[in-house]
């Protein structure tokens, strides 16, 4: 581990609302795959859990509806001060642990407008229609102008229904994931060899360096093949759902990985100290 001293660097190369690109550095190739792992499965967010529907004479049926609902990414920014329900006292659910969501659309019938063809009588429910008990707690949407479709309502239809968003992760489920994506991509000139390319007549022409390489020296035909070498920098990206910021993402990512290490020290301190009580070494 000596190739490591000084431990992990981080270097941020973009970021914008949605996404961030950075080079993780100096460090070895589980760690930076542990955060991959973690940044998709293990960072909590804010999602809809119950779904209790009153009216519904729309054409998809109850459990479609919960599902759309379900995967519905909500803003989490503030998700630290909410519950895990587990942990929550309360018998179901409470202020405490969940934020309340409701919905009620109903399309009328317009008689006038029944027989006439350039009229669209199509009613589209979508995530703007949702009205949260909490703003800090509501449906991602950059653009007004293109919400998340829900549902599409005909003249007499009617939606009527209430929510409930709890905090979770996604090694639960994928609605609680704050990424749609988290890849990482190290040695681009495939120095190390891990890769191993279908070449059917020229591997240069079919097989380009990523955008990657530039920031790497290129291979020497002439430098002999280091069965030692290790990679230690990484080339990671982000694309959250909107529910959070991306650096918020990798730093609570972060973040739990010490604190899964750090529990793992104190486990392996006290087996220590255990079996040197034990047998006297």
């Amino acid at each position: 581990m000596d190739m490591y001293n000084g431990g992990p660097e981080v270097s941020i190369r973009a970021l914008k609302k949605d996404s961030m690109k950075f080079v993780l550095s100096n460090t070895d190739l589980s760690v930076a795959n542990a955060l991959r792992r973690i940044m998709i499965a293990e960072v909590p967010t804010m999602a809809i859990d119950m779904v209790e529907i009153e009216t519904n004479s729309t054409v998809l049926t109850d459990e479609f509806i919960a599902h759309r609902l379900g995967m519905i990414p909500l803003s989490s920014f503030d998700v630290d001060r909410i519950q895990y329900t587990r942990d929550c006292t309360c018998t179901l659910y409470c202020p405490n642990c969940s934020v309340e969501l409701t919905l009620h659309v109903k399309v009328n019938v317009d008689y006038d407008d029944m027989n006439d063809p350039t009229i669209d009588k199509t009613r589209q429910v979508t995530s703007l229609d949702l009205v949260t008990s909490d703003e800090s707690v509501k449906p991602v949407s950059d653009d007004r102008a293109h919400p998340i479709l829900i549902v599409k309502m005909r003249p007499g239809q009617e939606l009527k229904l209430k929510c409930v968003a709890k905090k979770g992760v996604a090694k639960e489920h994928a609605k609680w994931s704050p990424v749609y994506g988290v890849s990482f991509e190290y040695d681009p000139y495939n120095k190390l060899r891990h890769s191993h390319y279908w070449i059917e007549e020229d591997e240069k022409l079919e097989w380009g360096v990523s955008a990657n390489a530039v920031e790497e020296a290129p291979i020497d035909p002439n430098e002999p093949f280091d069965y030692n070498a290790k990679p230690d920098r990484y080339y990671m990206e982000v694309e959250t759902s909107g529910c959070m910021k991306p650096e918020d993402v990798a730093l609570r990512a972060m973040t739990i990985m010490q604190d899964k290490l750090g529990g793992l020290q104190i486990k392996l301190d006290d087996e220590f100290k255990e079996d040197t009580q034990r047998w006297g070494y």
